[in-house]
Protein backbone atom coordinates (compact mmCIF):
# COMPACT_ATOMS: atom_id res chain seq x y z
CA UNK A 1 0.00 0.00 0.00
CA UNK A 2 1.11 3.64 -0.93
CA UNK A 3 2.62 5.19 2.54
CA UNK A 4 0.58 8.09 3.65
CA UNK A 5 -2.73 9.56 4.05
CA UNK A 6 -3.84 10.77 0.29
CA UNK A 7 -4.53 13.88 -0.51
CA UNK A 8 -8.20 14.92 -1.37
CA UNK A 9 -7.71 15.79 -4.91
CA UNK A 10 -7.00 12.13 -6.26
CA UNK A 11 -9.09 9.73 -6.71
CA UNK A 12 -8.43 6.66 -4.61
CA UNK A 13 -8.81 2.93 -6.34
CA UNK A 14 -8.44 -0.13 -5.37
CA UNK A 15 -8.01 -3.15 -7.82
CA UNK A 16 -8.58 -6.64 -6.61
CA UNK A 17 -7.63 -9.63 -8.70
CA UNK A 18 -7.32 -13.37 -7.93
CA UNK A 19 -4.07 -13.84 -9.26
CA UNK A 20 -1.36 -12.33 -11.57
CA UNK A 21 -0.80 -15.60 -13.73
CA UNK A 22 0.27 -14.20 -17.21
CA UNK A 23 -2.76 -13.43 -19.21
CA UNK A 24 -5.32 -10.79 -20.07
CA UNK A 25 -6.30 -9.51 -16.73
CA UNK A 26 -3.06 -9.31 -15.75
CA UNK A 27 -1.86 -7.52 -18.53
CA UNK A 28 -4.93 -5.02 -18.01
CA UNK A 29 -4.14 -4.55 -14.65
CA UNK A 30 -0.38 -3.91 -14.79
CA UNK A 31 -1.22 -1.07 -18.18
CA UNK A 32 -3.33 0.55 -15.33
CA UNK A 33 -1.37 0.71 -12.38
CA UNK A 34 1.59 1.69 -14.75
CA UNK A 35 -0.47 4.06 -16.81
CA UNK A 36 -3.01 6.27 -14.94
CA UNK A 37 -1.87 9.95 -13.73
CA UNK A 38 -0.48 9.36 -10.44
CA UNK A 39 -1.13 12.94 -9.64
CA UNK A 40 -4.93 11.96 -10.59
CA UNK A 41 -5.24 8.61 -8.95
CA UNK A 42 -3.66 6.61 -6.21
CA UNK A 43 -3.98 2.98 -6.87
CA UNK A 44 -3.39 -0.06 -5.02
CA UNK A 45 -3.52 -3.52 -6.26
CA UNK A 46 -4.16 -6.58 -4.61
CA UNK A 47 -3.71 -9.75 -5.55
CA UNK A 48 -3.59 -13.72 -4.20
CA UNK A 49 -0.45 -16.13 -5.48
CA UNK A 50 -0.39 -18.30 -8.74
CA UNK A 51 -0.68 -21.87 -8.76
CA UNK A 52 1.99 -24.07 -9.60
CA UNK A 53 1.19 -24.74 -13.26
CA UNK A 54 0.99 -20.76 -14.08
CA UNK A 55 2.90 -18.44 -15.19
CA UNK A 56 3.76 -15.25 -13.07
CA UNK A 57 3.25 -12.62 -15.00
CA UNK A 58 5.08 -10.26 -12.03
CA UNK A 59 7.76 -12.19 -12.77
CA UNK A 60 7.82 -12.75 -16.12
CA UNK A 61 7.18 -9.24 -17.27
CA UNK A 62 5.98 -6.85 -13.99
CA UNK A 63 8.75 -7.01 -11.58
CA UNK A 64 8.21 -3.23 -10.31
CA UNK A 65 4.74 -3.73 -10.17
CA UNK A 66 3.48 -2.87 -6.41
CA UNK A 67 1.32 -5.50 -5.40
CA UNK A 68 -0.05 -6.17 -2.42
CA UNK A 69 -0.70 -10.08 -1.34
CA UNK A 70 -3.74 -11.74 -0.12
CA UNK A 71 -3.81 -15.23 1.66
CA UNK A 72 -6.18 -17.62 -0.20
CA UNK A 73 -7.40 -15.31 -2.55
CA UNK A 74 -5.89 -17.30 -5.18
CA UNK A 75 -7.48 -19.92 -8.22
CA UNK A 76 -9.28 -22.71 -6.60
CA UNK A 77 -12.05 -21.59 -4.33
CA UNK A 78 -11.56 -23.08 -0.52
CA UNK A 79 -14.30 -22.06 2.31
CA UNK A 80 -11.62 -21.78 5.19
CA UNK A 81 -8.82 -19.07 2.63
CA UNK A 82 -11.73 -17.65 1.27
CA UNK A 83 -13.29 -16.40 4.65
CA UNK A 84 -9.86 -15.14 5.47
CA UNK A 85 -9.12 -13.88 2.15
CA UNK A 86 -12.55 -11.79 2.62
CA UNK A 87 -11.69 -10.25 6.16
CA UNK A 88 -7.78 -9.39 4.99
CA UNK A 89 -9.74 -7.62 1.86
CA UNK A 90 -12.46 -5.58 4.00
CA UNK A 91 -9.33 -4.46 6.39
CA UNK A 92 -7.13 -3.47 3.64
CA UNK A 93 -10.19 -1.57 1.83
CA UNK A 94 -11.61 -0.01 4.90
CA UNK A 95 -7.24 1.14 5.68
CA UNK A 96 -7.40 2.93 2.62
CA UNK A 97 -10.93 4.61 1.86
CA UNK A 98 -11.21 4.59 -1.23
CA UNK A 99 -13.54 6.21 -3.66
CA UNK A 100 -13.57 3.04 -6.21
CA UNK A 101 -12.68 -0.82 -6.18
CA UNK A 102 -12.52 -2.43 -9.43
CA UNK A 103 -12.44 -6.15 -9.47
CA UNK A 104 -11.48 -8.76 -12.16
CA UNK A 105 -11.62 -12.22 -12.45
CA UNK A 106 -14.72 -14.56 -11.09
CA UNK A 107 -13.19 -15.22 -7.42
CA UNK A 108 -11.78 -11.72 -6.89
CA UNK A 109 -15.43 -10.74 -8.26
CA UNK A 110 -17.07 -12.32 -5.38
CA UNK A 111 -14.63 -11.34 -2.11
CA UNK A 112 -13.93 -8.08 -3.75
CA UNK A 113 -17.11 -6.68 -4.32
CA UNK A 114 -18.39 -8.36 -0.92
CA UNK A 115 -15.50 -6.84 1.25
CA UNK A 116 -16.05 -3.56 -0.68
CA UNK A 117 -20.20 -3.36 -0.25
CA UNK A 118 -18.77 -4.31 4.01
CA UNK A 119 -16.80 -0.92 4.04
CA UNK A 120 -18.84 1.09 2.78
CA UNK A 121 -17.24 1.73 -0.61
CA UNK A 122 -19.89 3.86 -2.37
CA UNK A 123 -18.50 2.60 -6.40
CA UNK A 124 -18.14 -1.05 -7.50
CA UNK A 125 -16.72 -2.07 -10.82
CA UNK A 126 -16.09 -5.41 -12.08
CA UNK A 127 -14.22 -6.38 -15.70
CA UNK A 128 -15.28 -9.42 -17.44
CA UNK A 129 -12.71 -10.43 -19.27
CA UNK A 130 -14.51 -13.28 -20.32
CA UNK A 131 -17.02 -15.62 -19.12
CA UNK A 132 -17.44 -19.26 -17.68
CA UNK A 133 -20.94 -19.72 -19.32
CA UNK A 134 -19.50 -22.87 -21.33
CA UNK A 135 -15.98 -24.75 -22.11
CA UNK A 136 -15.49 -24.68 -18.04
CA UNK A 137 -17.95 -26.34 -16.03
CA UNK A 138 -20.95 -29.06 -15.54
CA UNK A 139 -24.20 -27.62 -16.50
CA UNK A 140 -24.78 -27.51 -12.31
CA UNK A 141 -21.64 -25.33 -11.48
CA UNK A 142 -22.55 -23.33 -14.73
CA UNK A 143 -25.81 -22.68 -13.60
CA UNK A 144 -25.18 -22.09 -10.22
CA UNK A 145 -22.15 -19.65 -10.84
CA UNK A 146 -24.66 -17.40 -13.03
CA UNK A 147 -27.22 -17.24 -10.44
CA UNK A 148 -24.01 -15.95 -8.58
CA UNK A 149 -23.37 -13.51 -11.09
CA UNK A 150 -26.45 -11.78 -11.61
CA UNK A 151 -27.33 -11.23 -7.44
CA UNK A 152 -23.54 -9.40 -7.37
CA UNK A 153 -24.49 -7.60 -10.69
CA UNK A 154 -27.44 -6.09 -8.91
CA UNK A 155 -25.92 -4.00 -6.55
CA UNK A 156 -22.49 -3.34 -8.93
CA UNK A 157 -21.93 0.45 -9.88
CA UNK A 158 -20.67 -0.75 -13.58
CA UNK A 159 -19.90 -3.86 -15.14
CA UNK A 160 -16.95 -3.50 -17.90
CA UNK A 161 -16.91 -6.08 -20.53
CA UNK A 162 -13.77 -6.69 -22.67
CA UNK A 163 -15.57 -6.87 -25.89
CA UNK A 164 -19.30 -6.41 -27.58
CA UNK A 165 -20.01 -10.20 -28.01
CA UNK A 166 -18.88 -10.74 -24.23
CA UNK A 167 -21.60 -8.45 -23.29
CA UNK A 168 -23.95 -9.60 -25.01
CA UNK A 169 -23.62 -13.11 -24.10
CA UNK A 170 -23.82 -11.86 -19.74
CA UNK A 171 -27.02 -10.08 -21.12
CA UNK A 172 -27.92 -13.10 -22.60
CA UNK A 173 -27.84 -14.50 -19.44
CA UNK A 174 -29.69 -12.53 -17.64
CA UNK A 175 -25.97 -10.94 -15.83
CA UNK A 176 -26.87 -7.36 -14.95
CA UNK A 177 -28.58 -4.65 -17.19
CA UNK A 178 -27.52 -2.78 -19.98
CA UNK A 179 -27.18 0.29 -18.37
CA UNK A 180 -24.84 -1.03 -15.94
CA UNK A 181 -22.38 -1.92 -18.45
CA UNK A 182 -19.74 -0.53 -20.39
CA UNK A 183 -17.33 -2.20 -22.93
CA UNK A 184 -13.64 -1.16 -22.67
CA UNK A 185 -11.51 -3.32 -25.19
CA UNK A 186 -7.74 -4.21 -23.78
CA UNK A 187 -5.15 -2.04 -23.94
CA UNK A 188 -1.56 -3.50 -25.10
CA UNK A 189 1.71 -2.45 -25.49
CA UNK A 190 4.96 -4.04 -26.23
CA UNK A 191 8.95 -3.83 -26.32
CA UNK A 192 10.23 -2.99 -29.71
CA UNK A 193 9.96 -5.54 -32.20
CA UNK A 194 13.12 -7.46 -33.13
CA UNK A 195 13.77 -8.20 -36.94
CA UNK A 196 12.48 -11.15 -38.11
CA UNK A 197 16.23 -12.65 -38.79
CA UNK A 198 17.06 -11.52 -35.44
CA UNK A 199 14.09 -13.41 -33.82
CA UNK A 200 14.04 -16.53 -35.90
CA UNK A 201 18.02 -16.90 -35.06
CA UNK A 202 17.24 -16.64 -31.27
CA UNK A 203 14.50 -19.16 -31.91
CA UNK A 204 16.27 -21.61 -33.81
CA UNK A 205 14.32 -21.32 -36.89
CA UNK A 206 14.88 -21.37 -40.29
CA UNK A 207 14.44 -18.09 -42.41
CA UNK A 208 12.46 -20.10 -44.83
CA UNK A 209 10.29 -21.63 -42.11
CA UNK A 210 6.66 -21.10 -42.08
CA UNK A 211 5.95 -20.72 -38.97
CA UNK A 212 3.04 -20.85 -36.73
CA UNK A 213 2.29 -20.32 -33.34
CA UNK A 214 0.03 -21.09 -30.65
CA UNK A 215 0.24 -18.41 -27.74
CA UNK A 216 -1.50 -19.45 -25.15
CA UNK A 217 -2.19 -21.41 -21.34
CA UNK A 218 -1.99 -25.37 -21.87
CA UNK A 219 -5.48 -26.41 -20.73
CA UNK A 220 -8.27 -28.22 -21.88
CA UNK A 221 -10.81 -24.68 -22.65
CA UNK A 222 -7.85 -23.72 -25.25
CA UNK A 223 -8.09 -27.33 -26.98
CA UNK A 224 -4.56 -27.86 -27.56
CA UNK A 225 -5.89 -30.74 -29.24
CA UNK A 226 -7.56 -29.18 -31.55
CA UNK A 227 -4.31 -27.01 -32.63
CA UNK A 228 -2.46 -30.49 -32.97
CA UNK A 229 -4.79 -31.97 -34.97
CA UNK A 230 -4.56 -28.76 -37.41
CA UNK A 231 -0.57 -28.93 -37.00
CA UNK A 232 -0.02 -32.75 -38.09
CA UNK A 233 -2.71 -31.85 -41.34
CA UNK A 234 -0.51 -28.72 -42.37
CA UNK A 235 2.55 -30.66 -41.76
CA UNK A 236 1.63 -32.71 -44.56
CA UNK A 237 0.92 -29.93 -46.66
CA UNK A 238 3.70 -27.56 -46.13
CA UNK A 239 6.81 -29.11 -45.56
CA UNK A 240 8.43 -26.19 -44.71
CA UNK A 241 6.26 -25.41 -41.75
CA UNK A 242 6.81 -25.77 -38.40
CA UNK A 243 4.99 -24.86 -35.03
CA UNK A 244 5.63 -23.16 -32.21
CA UNK A 245 3.53 -23.60 -28.79
CA UNK A 246 4.27 -20.81 -26.57
CA UNK A 247 2.90 -21.40 -22.85
CA UNK A 248 2.39 -23.72 -20.22
CA UNK A 249 -0.63 -24.81 -18.00
CA UNK A 250 -2.18 -28.42 -16.30
CA UNK A 251 -1.81 -30.04 -19.94
CA UNK A 252 1.84 -29.33 -21.21
CA UNK A 253 3.21 -32.43 -20.27
CA UNK A 254 0.30 -34.57 -22.25
CA UNK A 255 0.23 -32.02 -25.28
CA UNK A 256 4.31 -32.81 -25.50
CA UNK A 257 3.62 -36.62 -25.65
CA UNK A 258 0.68 -36.68 -28.14
CA UNK A 259 3.01 -34.35 -30.62
CA UNK A 260 5.91 -36.91 -30.66
CA UNK A 261 4.56 -37.72 -34.05
CA UNK A 262 5.52 -34.50 -35.34
CA UNK A 263 9.27 -34.66 -34.18
CA UNK A 264 11.38 -31.45 -34.86
CA UNK A 265 8.40 -30.18 -36.67
CA UNK A 266 6.92 -28.24 -33.75
CA UNK A 267 8.69 -26.97 -30.25
CA UNK A 268 7.44 -26.31 -26.93
CA UNK A 269 8.82 -22.55 -25.61
CA UNK A 270 7.14 -23.00 -22.50
CA UNK A 271 6.56 -19.16 -21.35
CA UNK A 272 7.98 -16.50 -22.09
CA UNK A 273 8.87 -12.94 -21.26
CA UNK A 274 9.98 -12.37 -24.30
CA UNK A 275 6.62 -12.66 -26.47
CA UNK A 276 7.44 -10.22 -29.17
CA UNK A 277 10.38 -12.11 -30.31
CA UNK A 278 7.93 -15.09 -30.90
CA UNK A 279 5.29 -12.60 -32.92
CA UNK A 280 8.62 -11.03 -34.80
CA UNK A 281 9.54 -14.78 -35.80
CA UNK A 282 5.96 -16.10 -36.43
CA UNK A 283 3.85 -15.96 -40.33
CA UNK A 284 0.59 -17.04 -38.58
CA UNK A 285 -0.91 -17.29 -35.04
CA UNK A 286 -3.30 -19.63 -34.29
CA UNK A 287 -5.61 -19.94 -31.92
CA UNK A 288 -8.08 -22.98 -31.24
CA UNK A 289 -9.91 -22.18 -28.26
CA UNK A 290 -13.59 -23.49 -27.28
CA UNK A 291 -14.49 -20.00 -25.17
CA UNK A 292 -12.85 -16.86 -24.76
CA UNK A 293 -13.13 -13.01 -23.63
CA UNK A 294 -11.26 -10.86 -25.72
CA UNK A 295 -7.96 -12.86 -26.57
CA UNK A 296 -5.02 -10.54 -25.52
CA UNK A 297 -2.29 -13.14 -27.78
CA UNK A 298 -4.23 -12.18 -30.74
CA UNK A 299 -4.24 -8.70 -30.50
CA UNK A 300 -0.58 -8.53 -29.50
CA UNK A 301 0.16 -10.81 -32.66
CA UNK A 302 -1.51 -8.29 -34.56
CA UNK A 303 0.07 -5.10 -32.69
CA UNK A 304 3.64 -6.88 -34.32
CA UNK A 305 1.75 -7.27 -38.00
CA UNK A 306 0.61 -11.07 -37.95
CA UNK A 307 -2.05 -12.48 -39.07
CA UNK A 308 -3.87 -15.13 -37.33
CA UNK A 309 -6.71 -17.56 -37.73
CA UNK A 310 -9.39 -18.16 -34.26
CA UNK A 311 -11.92 -19.88 -33.78
CA UNK A 312 -14.99 -17.53 -33.72
CA UNK A 313 -15.69 -17.89 -29.72
CA UNK A 314 -15.94 -14.90 -27.46
CA UNK A 315 -15.16 -11.50 -28.96
CA UNK A 316 -12.18 -13.08 -30.79
CA UNK A 317 -13.83 -11.70 -34.05
CA UNK A 318 -13.65 -8.19 -32.39
CA UNK A 319 -9.86 -8.65 -32.69
CA UNK A 320 -9.50 -10.55 -35.98
CA UNK A 321 -11.45 -9.36 -38.64
CA UNK A 322 -12.57 -12.50 -41.32
CA UNK A 323 -10.79 -12.05 -44.62
CA UNK A 324 -9.66 -8.77 -43.67
CA UNK A 325 -6.83 -9.09 -40.94
CA UNK A 326 -7.25 -12.95 -40.53
CA UNK A 327 -9.82 -15.97 -40.67
CA UNK A 328 -12.08 -16.65 -37.85
CA UNK A 329 -13.54 -19.84 -38.24
CA UNK A 330 -15.82 -22.47 -36.56
CA UNK A 331 -15.12 -25.15 -34.02
CA UNK A 332 -14.29 -27.62 -36.36
CA UNK A 333 -10.92 -29.06 -36.85
CA UNK A 334 -11.55 -28.86 -41.31
CA UNK A 335 -12.51 -25.59 -41.21
CA UNK A 336 -9.15 -24.48 -38.93
CA UNK A 337 -6.97 -26.85 -41.60
CA UNK A 338 -8.45 -25.51 -44.33
CA UNK A 339 -8.12 -21.73 -43.17
CA UNK A 340 -4.72 -22.33 -42.28
CA UNK A 341 -3.78 -23.56 -45.45
CA UNK A 342 -5.01 -21.27 -47.30
CA UNK A 343 -2.82 -18.21 -45.91
CA UNK A 344 0.23 -20.30 -45.94
CA UNK A 345 0.07 -20.61 -49.26
CA UNK A 346 -0.22 -17.18 -50.39
CA UNK A 347 2.32 -15.04 -48.61
CA UNK A 348 0.80 -11.64 -50.91
CA UNK A 349 -2.47 -12.50 -48.81
CA UNK A 350 -0.56 -12.88 -45.25
CA UNK A 351 1.38 -9.59 -46.10
CA UNK A 352 -2.21 -7.85 -47.24
CA UNK A 353 -3.77 -8.71 -43.72
CA UNK A 354 -0.32 -8.50 -41.50
CA UNK A 355 -0.47 -4.27 -42.49
CA UNK A 356 -4.34 -4.62 -42.05
CA UNK A 357 -3.95 -6.41 -38.57
CA UNK A 358 -1.33 -3.80 -37.85
CA UNK A 359 -3.49 -1.01 -38.44
CA UNK A 360 -6.49 -2.28 -36.91
CA UNK A 361 -4.66 -3.00 -33.85
CA UNK A 362 -3.08 0.15 -33.37
CA UNK A 363 -6.28 1.94 -33.44
CA UNK A 364 -8.76 -0.01 -31.32
CA UNK A 365 -6.15 -1.71 -29.20
CA UNK A 366 -3.20 0.69 -27.85
CA UNK A 367 -2.45 0.65 -24.04
CA UNK A 368 -2.99 4.55 -24.06
CA UNK A 369 -6.47 4.13 -25.36
CA UNK A 370 -7.25 1.68 -22.49
CA UNK A 371 -5.76 4.51 -19.90
CA UNK A 372 -7.87 7.03 -21.39
CA UNK A 373 -11.71 4.66 -21.37
CA UNK A 374 -10.48 4.35 -17.57
CA UNK A 375 -9.74 6.88 -16.79
CA UNK A 376 -13.25 8.85 -17.91
CA UNK A 377 -14.91 5.33 -16.28
CA UNK A 378 -12.80 6.32 -12.58
CA UNK A 379 -13.74 10.01 -13.06
CA UNK A 380 -17.41 10.02 -13.59
CA UNK A 381 -17.49 7.23 -11.01
CA UNK A 382 -15.98 9.24 -8.35
CA UNK A 383 -17.86 12.01 -9.18
CA UNK A 384 -20.84 9.90 -8.24
CA UNK A 385 -19.57 8.18 -5.56
CA UNK A 386 -18.52 11.85 -3.81
CA UNK A 387 -22.34 12.80 -4.70
CA UNK A 388 -23.79 9.51 -2.97
CA UNK A 389 -21.38 10.05 0.52
CA UNK A 390 -22.83 13.67 0.83
CA UNK A 391 -26.21 12.40 0.26
CA UNK A 392 -25.84 10.05 2.88
CA UNK A 393 -23.87 12.38 5.28
CA UNK A 394 -26.78 14.91 5.15
CA UNK A 395 -29.57 12.41 4.82
CA UNK A 396 -30.85 13.00 1.44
Amino acid sequence: MTAGRPTPERCRVVRIIARLNVGGPALQATVLATGLDPDRFEQHLLSGAVTDDEADYVRLRAPDLAVQRVAGLGRDPNPTSDIKALVELRRAIRAVAPQIVHTHTTKAGVLGRLAAWSAGVPVTVHTFHGHHLSGYFSPRVTKALVMSERLLARRTTRLVAVGTQVRDDLLDAGIGRPDQYVVVPPGVALPTLPARDEARHALDLDPDDLVVAFVARLTNVKRPDRFLAMATAIAARHPTARFVVVGGGDLFESVREQAAPLGDRIRFLGWRSDVETIYAASDLVVLTSDNEGMPVSLIEAALCGVPAVTTGVGSAAEVVLDGVTGRVTGLHTPQLIAAVDDLLGSPSLRRRMAVEAAAHANRHFGASRLVRDMDELYTSLAINGRAELSARRWGV
